[in-house]
């Protein structure tokens, strides 16, 4: 179950990595956590036909190599005002060829375009031979996620099941990213974002700890530098480490970077591609 978490979490955080940091202006002092509220919103961060693609690499004394990539897509709201992100992350390089470990996991999740809130989960999992499907449906009205997990190689396996009481403003691990996107950032701001994974729901908090000049795909531009609390007894991940994300302070607000310090490793996932984001459509 470890493993299989760390691995949904590389996946919905492999927009990032860090590459370079410079000139960082200090802000004021942080305030205490607030719940998300629609409000908050500075932008819609669901751009239909936006494309982000990721490399993420591993490093463990002096060694360094690539492990995964992950691609995000938006598609179109359609005129029932709800998005679909569709998600893609796959094995590569010596992952998959020295250690012999390969895993794809396809992820589509189905947002409320007005509230701003995960609606369902669809999610095929593989990992060497193990293949699971799964489904997260979001009742707000009785206030319930319900999470069903089938195998597919084996009909006859009883699915299993897991129900867990939701609030109004519940993400999965994707949508949690892009609602952070489309957020009012600031230096000092903490928020806590209620997120389910596998039919259970965690209090993440998140600071924006830092603005930060960062190098990248995009070239250089000022990063806020997001800290979630993942890690630690009774959180996301029950282990040591920590979790940076940087997310450009414009109109695109992508994640560009991030660096992930665990037990076993560190990971570093930078922005590889992108295509049709907010200032290149505004452009044309």
């Amino acid at each position: 179950m470890i493993r299989q978490r760390f691995t949904t979490l590389l996946l919905a955080i492999f927009c990032f990595a860090l590459v370079a940091l410079a000139q960082t202006t200090p802000g004021p002092v942080a305030t205490e956590a607030q719940p998300l509220s629609v409000s908050e919103v500075k932008f819609d961060p669901y751009l239909p036909g936006e494309k982000l693609k990721y490399v993420g690499k591993y490093k463990k004394l002096g060694f360094s190599f690539a492990i995964a990539e992950i691609d995000f897509q938006v598609g179109d709201s359609g005129t029932d005002g709800f998005y679909n992100v569709f998600t893609e992350g796959r094995s590569k390089g010596t992952l998959a060829k020295l250690f012999n470990f390969k895993f794809t996991m396809n992820i589509d999740s189905r947002i409320d375009g007005q509230k701003f809130q995960i609606e369902k989960t669809t999610k095929l999992d593989k990992q060497g031979e193990r293949v699971r499907e799964s489904e997260a449906e979001f009742d707000y009205q009785s206030r319930r996620v319900t999470f069903t997990e089938t195998d597919p190689k084996d009909p006859t396996r009883a699915p299993r099941r897991v129900a867990s009481r939701i609030g109004p403003d519940t993400q999965d691990m994707v949508s949690a990213v892009y609602r952070l996107r489309g957020l009012d950032l600031a230096v000092g701001k903490r928020f806590t974002f209620k997120v389910s994974d596998s039919g259970l729901v965690y209090d993440i908090p998140v600071v924006v700890a830092k603005r930060e000049m960062i190098k990248s795909k995009l070239g250089k531009r000022w990063c806020f530098r997001i800290e979630p609390e993942v890690f630690g007894e009774g959180m996301f991940i029950e282990q040591k480490g920590d979790l940076v994300i940087w997310i450009t302070d414009d109109v695109d607000r992508v994640p560009v970077l991030a660096e992930v310090e665990t037990q076993w490793g560190d990971v570093k996932i930078k922005l590889r591609e992108y295509s049709n984001l907010r200032s290149s459509v505004a452009a044309k």
